[in-house]
């Protein structure tokens, strides 16, 4: 960061410092918090400042204990036009003074028994309504509902007030400026954070480009400026990276744990810790000097946040302690066997063979003498090896992990561990990996897992501690000799590391972003859904020339009209409309079996050219319908 970045006129020489040029860490999602803790989404969170002050309290202790330095108040929404929705209009100042005694009660009880220095930052957000010309809100309204808030949370002045305000997830430039110009009508003493959020492509939901939002916001005065909320942790890189080149000023930048999903009514993150972490570093080499969560980020993402911040800073700074420390891991760090020695897959995959699989389902029961005998008959066939699914689709199953021993040991060939992310925490996937490296297994498939409301068990708990990249970053460290603390575990594990993609996925751009993760993660091969539409794994593969890795086309042997169906309607699979036809024309099971395994045949023959290898699923069990999809045998069997 430049010098003209390090001088800010307004606040304490200590706030100063939040606005030069050493990376600052801030909190995380407050709104989260509270939801997880039981807080219906359809209360006004602002107002539990009033009726819940202890819980609104521990959330700011959590967040500091682990390692914000900066913590925002619960006010987001609190502002007239929001509170009116919850019949609180009178109580704008009531809750946002009870959000800073709060917040600033807790910055102190932190600084008393741990010596440490934290600031207290007055969180403002959109008013929720549309401001003139696009609404009948007038601009004058705005900075007056603003003026209001900024009033409550600057009263006192620093110490007894807020020592800072983020104004922040602006979807207006409009009602951003409007916003800072009330900050510096009511406070002008204090210091100021504009921030804004953004669709996928990295522009305001007003349409106006980072670059442009970065002069504008420059432009009304703001000590910093920058991009919070918005679609994750990348998205907000892109942005830091368009906005450094056109404005002196500080940049903020504070993402969403990813994209939410929907799992058992809940709103879910799956972007990992160590994953908003390895962001972190990146954010602050392009320029961000203040740093945070939004949206699915807890004190677990602020504790990986911190580590990233400290290892950032014994590699800038050479404090002599921290190198120690670093040389001491590099000389645990081990290098994994070469790709072709750790696994007869690893070795083709590095020759550039073409390897053929097919997926074996594990039973319900205890009895896998069927799975077995089909593992055995396919070997002798010729089949490379045997990929086993982790409980799919949320069912109860038989261990992957179990069938995968049951087979090497009895039939001799080589299996895939499906390995997901929904049933684990970090502990128990660093101990079930080093088990399977331990018994032999050396090949896994690294998933983020159906959640269980998919299954047979919909009020299943998940507990998605780390996502398919997460998965991946910890596999690559196990073979590397490095446990999750990056203690050493004395040898790799010797993995090969595949992942999943989707070429038929409707969000193709957040797909083809999270398969680049994966890679940058370092997955060395990839399994694709099924494919029935050959345009549509075409033109996966040129999205991703860029970090391209050996790809395994999946193959599904239809077995009737209705397994399409479900293909097309439940799995989300790209299925043109004349497979749909072809399998409606077959009169009979067997027509239709049969009809299903000549489809995939045409989709490995004309696949084949494309990718490095084959893996066929085998509906209903029926094993020799994917190896006659192979070409293996002739007839369809069961």
């Amino acid at each position: 960061m430049n010098d003209k970045m390090t001088s800010v006129s307004k606040g304490s020489d200590a706030v100063k410092r939040l606005f030069g040029s050493t990376p600052v860490l801030c909190d995380g999602a407050m709104g989260t918090m509270l939801y997880a803790r039981g807080v219906f989404i359809n209360k006004s969170y602002d107002e539990l400042n009033l009726s819940q002050p202890e819980l609104v309290r521990e959330v700011h202790l959590e967040y500091l204990q682990a390692g914000a330095e900066v913590i925002e108040t619960n006010t987001f929404g609190a502002n007239a036009f929001r509170l009116e929705h919850f019949g609180l209009r009178d109580k704008v100042r009531e809750i946002n003074l009870a959000g800073v005694k709060l917040a600033r009660e807790a910055v102190n009880q932190i600084r008393d028994k741990q010596a440490t220095q934290a600031f207290v930052a007055g969180a403002i957000g959109p008013l929720g309504v549309r401001l003139e010309p696009l609404g009948k809100t007038g601009l004058d309204e705005a900075r007056e509902a603003f003026a209001e808030q900024i009033a409550a949370l600057t009263e006192g002045g620093p110490g007894v007030g807020v020592d800072l305000l983020s104004i922040e997830t602006m979807t207006s430039l409009t009602e951003a400026e409007q916003a800072v110009a009330a900050a510096r009508a009511v406070a002008p003493e204090i210091p100021v954070i504009v921030m804004v959020t953004v669709d996928e492509e990295g522009n305001c939901l007003d349409g106006t480009s980072a670059e442009a939002a970065a002069r504008r916001l420059t432009a009304t005065g703001a000590e910093a400026i920058g991009c919070n909320c918005s679609a994750g942790p990348a998205t907000v890189l892109s942005v830091i990276e368009r906005m450094r080149p056109l404005t002196d000023l500080p940049l903020a930048a504070m993402p969403n744990a990813g994209i939410p999903r929907a799992v058992e009514g809940r709103t879910i993150y799956l972007t990992s810790p160590e994953y908003m972490a390895s962001f972190t570093r990146k954010l602050v080499k392009a320029g961000a000097s203040l740093v945070g969560g939004c949206c699915g980020t807890t004190p677990s993402y602020t504790r990986a946040m911190r580590s990233a911040l400290r290892a950032l800073d014994a590699m800038e700074t050479g404090v002599e302690v921290m190198a120690n420390r670093a040389e001491t891991q590099a000389a645990q760090k081990v290098s994994p066997p070469p790709l072709a020695e750790r696994s007869k897959i690893g070795s083709m995959i590095a020759a550039g063979e073409f390897v053929s699989m097919v997926e074996i389902v594990p039973p319900k029961g205890i009895d896998c003498s069927r799975e077995i005998n089909g593992a055995s008959q396919l070997h002798k066939l010729g089949v490379d090896a045997i990929n086993v699914p982790d409980s799919p689709r949320a069912s109860a199953r038989m261990s992957a992990q179990s069938l995968c021993v049951q087979i090497q040991q009895q039939v001799g060939i080589e299996t895939i561990l499906h390995y997901t992310c929904r049933d684990r925490n970090v502990l128990s996937i660093q101990s079930d990996l080093l088990g399977a490296s331990s018994i032999g297994l050396k090949n896994i498939l690294c998933l983020t897992g159906d959640p269980p409301k998919l299954g047979n068990y919909p009020d299943a708990t998940a507990v998605f501690d780390v996502d398919a990249i997460g998965l991946v970053n910890i596999v690559r460290n196990l073979n590397c000799g490095l446990d999750i603390g990056k203690n050493s575990i004395g040898e790799s594990t010797g993995f090969t590391i595949s992942v999943a993609a989707n070429p038929g996925v409707p969000d193709i751009d957040q797909e083809v972003r999270r398969f680049a993760y994966k890679v940058e993660a370092g997955a060395e091969f990839a399994i694709t859904q099924p494919v029935f539409d050959l345009r549509v794994l075409e033109e996966f593969l040129k999205r991703i020339e860029g970090f391209r890795i050996p790809i395994i086309a999946g193959i599904w042997p239809l077995t009737s009209l209705r397994n399409a169906e479900f293909m097309k309607n439940d799995l989300r699979v790209s299925m043109p409309d004349e497979i749909m036809a072809r399998m409606a024309k077959t009169g009979s099971p067997e027509a239709a079996r049969a009809e299903g395994v000549l489809i995939a045949q045409e989709m490995l023959a004309e696949a084949r050219p494309m990718v490095q290898g084959v893996q066929v699923s085998a509906p209903f069990s029926k094993y020799m319908a994917a190896a006659q999809v192979l070409g293996l045998t002739e007839g369809v069997g069961v």
